[in-house]
């Protein structure tokens, strides 16, 4: 019963409905006027013809003869009454089997079939929700971010204006609220007073007005936005967005620092205040061929080795693991500690070996200005020849082309960069460079998560999710930078000490046994003590820094969190 009110609502309520109710009342109107002047002839044509019928029968003959039932309980005898006959059933057949089924079914039957599809919709969300995320636009990012939220227990709402869209999601089990973008009724009635931060992915300019929008009704949320032109970030931020990703050029610097193939020395990946996370390439460095012990890092330098790069797959640094030649070194600790290393390490490998980037889209522009600032030669290869802004910096040609690749260096290039928005495009393409160079870096550029393994299978080093990277940008403000994504399937994130690990020392908690994660600093009261001893016994008011997959993430979560 709580139904029919909302559906009576939606069908009355919208205009183009009313209209249609209007036109189809009037149509009625026509129908009752024309059976009348029916009814008058027909008593006009039986007197003539000597017949007496009282006014009902007049009213009952024509919706018979019109409605072509016909029963032959009263009829004419003259030429002219039966010419009548045929005159009402023609007219009656033409207005109520033709007209009016269809006029019903235009104007009333389909109307209320959409009032009550459209009454699925969800307008409102729960009066009980709170602490949620705000979200205007479903594309890989939000998908991305979706699914971090879920694993973090928040909650969220996905504002829809498109109904057959809104019922979709809804039928993915997606919370969305249907509503237009710039209406702020629709923002009350996602509660956003209530709302821990809003998201919104579309254009730059339906950005701009929603950021505009949420500001006047919530002068505190974190509004967070995404914008591909650079002169709409100071727009956003003069609307009232808290932060603003370009996510093209976050990509592109990404990329660029997984460019280790250049030198042996440390490449910052990732921080936490003081704390650094940086990559670093044992290949022909004395580090190549010996086990995680015998490397002594943690002696010489006070850094930690955490993980390990080999094609792509993240492997834990066991004290007996052998650090291969084209293994990429994950090392955690201070910037002294990272100067400390580079010292020892800056003689080798060292090549003036340039760099291919496939690809002169926003995130290969982007890629080459990283690397250029970095003194990294490099050359782009476009296909487009409207992208080609600089002869001496681009190639234009076709990436499938040896003859393309070999005009851009690959033959000597120490890394090749594939870049383009397609990931049919980018494994064909890793594919196509692994086997063309089985000793290169390769490193890939994908648009959804699902396709990362595929890129690895494919030979590709080093792959970065825009998905991911995005979402991570996002949520790291919603948690305030307690999670920092360091490399697709890899985070920097921090917990509190959980209470069953309060008063217990690093090795007793068995953390990376039981998780995969490693501890890489213990915050308390007394500061932050990077990289510490397994013995160092955990305090209650003590917040741990993390480094692990995300299914380590998860794991943490499901075994100490409670």
């Amino acid at each position: 019963m709580k139904f029919l009110p909302a559906l009576y609502s939606q069908l009355i309520g919208n205009r183009s409905s009313r209209r249609n109710l209007v036109l189809l009342g009037r149509f009625v109107a026509a129908m009752l006027v024309l059976v009348v002047v029916y009814s008058v002839v027909f008593h006009v044509l039986m007197e003539i013809e000597g017949q007496e019928h009282s006014w009902f029968t007049g009213v009952y003959w024509s919706l018979t003869v019109m409605s072509t039932l016909g029963f032959g309980d009263v009829t004419f005898t003259s030429d002219g009454g039966r010419l009548f006959s045929i005159l009402v059933l023609l007219s009656g057949a033409t207005f109520m089997l033709v007209l009016l089924p269809f006029l019903f079914m235009q104007f009333f039957y389909l109307p209320w079939m959409q009032a009550q599809h459209a009454a699925r919709a969800p307008r409102s969300v729960p009066e009980t929700m709170s602490g949620h995320v705000v979200l205007t636009h479903y594309d890989a990012v939000t998908r991305s971010l979706i699914n971090k939220l879920i694993s973090y227990n928040y909650s969220y709402v996905l504002i829809v204006p498109e109904l057959e869209q809104a019922l979709h999601y809804h039928d993915l089990d997606i919370c969305i609220v249907l509503g237009e973008l710039d209406d702020p009724d629709v923002y009350r009635n996602a509660r956003i007073e209530h709302a821990a931060m809003v998201a919104t992915t579309c254009s730059d300019e339906v950005n701009t007005h929603v950021v505009f929008t949420v500001r006047a009704l919530n002068a505190d949320i974190p509004i967070v936005a995404t914008a591909n032109d650079t002169a709409s970030v100071d727009i956003l931020e003069l609307a009232g967005c808290t932060r603003v990703f370009q996510l093209g050029n976050m990509m592109g610097e990404a990329l660029a620092r997984r460019t280790s193939g250049n030198d042996a020395m440390t490449h910052e990946i990732g921080a936490f205040d003081e704390l650094l996370v940086a990559e670093a390439s044992a290949h022909a460095t004395p580090l190549a061929g010996k086990t995680v012990s015998e490397s002594k890092l943690r002696e010489n330098v006070s850094l930690s080795l955490v993980g390990m790069w080999e094609r792509g797959k993240f492997i834990l640094p066991e004290p007996d693991a052998v650090i291969d030649d084209k293994a990429v070194l994950v090392l955690v600790g201070t910037r002294s500690q990272m100067e400390d290393y580079d010292e020892l390490f800056c003689i080798y490998n060292a090549s003036d070996a340039p760099v291919v980037i496939i690809g002169g889209g926003r995130v290969g522009r982007a890629t080459s200005a990283a690397l250029t600032r970095s003194g990294i030669r490099n050359r782009i290869i476009e296909k487009l020849p409207g992208r080609v802004r600089d002869p001496e910096l681009y190639v234009q040609g076709n990436a499938a082309e040896l003859s393309v690749l070999e005009e851009a260096g690959i033959m000597e290039a120490s890394a090749v960069i594939i870049t383009p928005h397609d990931d049919d495009t980018n494994v064909y393409l890793t594919l196509y460079c692994r086997r063309l160079r089985p000793d290169i870096q390769i490193i890939t550029r994908t648009v959804l998560e699902r396709n990362v393994a595929t890129m690895h299978r494919a030979g590709s080093d080093f792959v970065m999710s825009y998905a991911s990277m995005g979402a991570n940008a996002m949520f790291n403000t919603l948690k305030g930078a307690e999670i920092v994504m360091l490399a697709e399937g890899l985070d920097f994130f921090k917990m509190s000490v959980p209470p069953s690990l309060v008063g217990k020392s690093i090795i007793e908690t068995a953390i990376r046994q039981k998780t995969g994660s490693t501890v890489v600093a213990v915050r308390s009261s007394e500061g932050l003590n990077v990289n510490p001893d397994p013995s160092t016994t955990l305090p209650a008011d003590a917040e741990l820094v993390l480094i692990g997959s995300v299914e380590a993430e998860e794991r943490f979560l499901q075994v100490f969190r409670t």
